[in-house]
């Protein structure tokens, strides 16, 4: 049986599923120290440590350049097929018409007495991003490429550096390279793991420092990224892929399986959950993911993550699914209910929602225009998707004349005494001093 079916609350409480769930943030496999030593040798060493870490690890014959030759990214793009490359145009090009639509203005307000406030946008000054090469670099991740470059690219962030690990023969996955040059990146580097955060973070000889790190990792990556956090901005901590479905008797147990093994295949402490109403559908789902788990290239890393993390839990009606939904608050939450919309106002706590019974979580990953870099781990609770607003800072602008001072410059002053600050409260009491109403 790959997955369980439970009655809840009847044979799980929530409270209980919760804390099943949450284990999948501590799975034993702590390497903080470990990571904490490479990040020291890179901030020591530089470009020793770092061509140091590669060689062992990743491509043993590196040659002594980090950075693939702008020759060898704009051969990419003559040695992948055509329809290939029209589809990755055709989805960045949807990706940044999306992201288009969340770029912030810089605004000011005036009053009578002179007085302006405003909030100034602007991008950071260089960004990193990490892309997974994925099984020795025969299955790059270069959606992820697309969803963080964009966002930035919209933001106004024109330094971008790209790190990706080499494969055995020190190449990259020439994917990689005609995406960022469909981009229109010009610097990517042959470095991964912790030790290529570490470069990213605190700069080498070949690699310059950048002021925000996004792109998902393996363990290493995602620790280094944690324990730099402060040091650089980074996207955020993300963990493993999870998936809820709220499904209804209108839903397809086919197409929930497919959905929840999209997820169950990534990791295996990837989270796959079906919420529904109908204890019949709840049978057939069963049924359908031993079905369709046998012909999985990937069988046995998603049956891992289904025996371990995935479930079919029965509630009685749609607002206990909902209820519980919102307790899960999971990156990715399907609606397959026959009438999705009329549930979307009652979802508070998801990273991204797909509505009906024809939009898969793929969609997203891949096509539609939304960032698929998400909240995990019931964050979406307090966090948001990758977003422009991700690589931008906001600082505040407060301009003041004499007489906004000789007005308000008393109430200033007694709610700094009011706190103890008393060179707080002479700051504005010498300018009253000298220019007296």
């Amino acid at each position: 049986m790959p997955c369980r079916i439970v009655r809840v609350p009847a044979e799980l409480s929530v409270d209980g599923l919760l804390i099943w769930l949450s284990g999948r943030k501590d799975p034993g496999n702590d390497i903080s120290t470990s990571v904490r030593a490479i990040l020291a040798a890179v901030k020591k060493d530089g470009d020793k440590a770092l061509r140091a870490y590669t060689r062992k690890f990743d491509a043993p014959k590196l040659p002594d350049r980090f950075q693939v030759p702008a020759r060898d990214i704009a051969a990419a793009l003559k040695s992948i097929p055509a329809a290939d490359l029209d589809i990755l145009r055709e989805a960045i090009t949807r990706v940044r018409d999306f992201h288009a639509r969340q770029a912030e203005q810089s605004w000011f307000t005036t009053s009578p007495d002179g007085t302006v406030l405003g909030q100034l946008v602007r991008p950071v000054d260089r960004v990193g991003l990490y892309v997974p090469g994925g099984q020795g670099g025969e299955t790059p991740l270069i959606s992820s490429l697309i969803m963080n470059a964009v966002p930035a690219q919209v933001a106004g962030v024109t330094d971008i550096a790209v790190i990706s690990p080499p494969r055995k023969d020190s190449t990259l996955n020439p994917y990689i390279l005609a995406t960022a040059a469909l981009l229109g990146v010009t610097e990517v580097h042959r470095a991964g793991s912790a030790w290529g955060i570490a470069a990213l973070a605190y700069g080498t000889k070949s690699i310059r420092p950048c002021d925000v790190i996004a792109g998902p990792g393996n363990i290493y990556v995602a620790t280094a990224k944690a324990i730099l956090v402060g040091e650089v901005g980074i996207d955020m901590i993300a963990g493993p892929s999870e998936i809820t479905i709220l499904a209804d008797d209108s839903a397809d147990p086919d197409f929930l399986a497919a959905d929840m093994l999209s997820q169950a295949e990534h990791d295996p402490l990837a989270a796959s959950l079906c919420v529904t109403t109908s204890p019949a559908l709840a049978e057939k789902l069963r049924q359908a993911l031993a079905r369709q788990l046998d012909k999985l290239p990937r069988r046995e890393l998603a049956a891992r993550a289904l025996q371990d993390w995935g479930g079919i839990l029965v509630v009685d009606d749609l607002d206990q699914g909902l209820a519980l939904v919102n307790r899960i608050a999971p990156e990715h939450l399907e609606l397959a209910v026959d009438e999705p919309f009329a549930l979307l106002g009652k979802i508070r706590n998801a990273g991204a929602i797909f509505l009906g019974h024809h939009c898969p979580e793929p969609v997203g990953d891949y096509f539609a225009g939304p960032n698929h870099v998400l909240p995990t781990l019931g964050t979406a609770r307090f966090s948001s998707a990758l977003s422009v607003q991700s690589f931008c800072k906001k600082s505040s602008i407060i301009a003041t004349s004499k007489d906004y001072i000789a007005q308000h410059g008393g109430k200033i002053a007694r709610l700094a005494r009011l706190e103890g600050l008393e060179a707080h409260a002479r700051s504005v009491e010498v300018r009253l001093e000298k220019n007296p109403k």
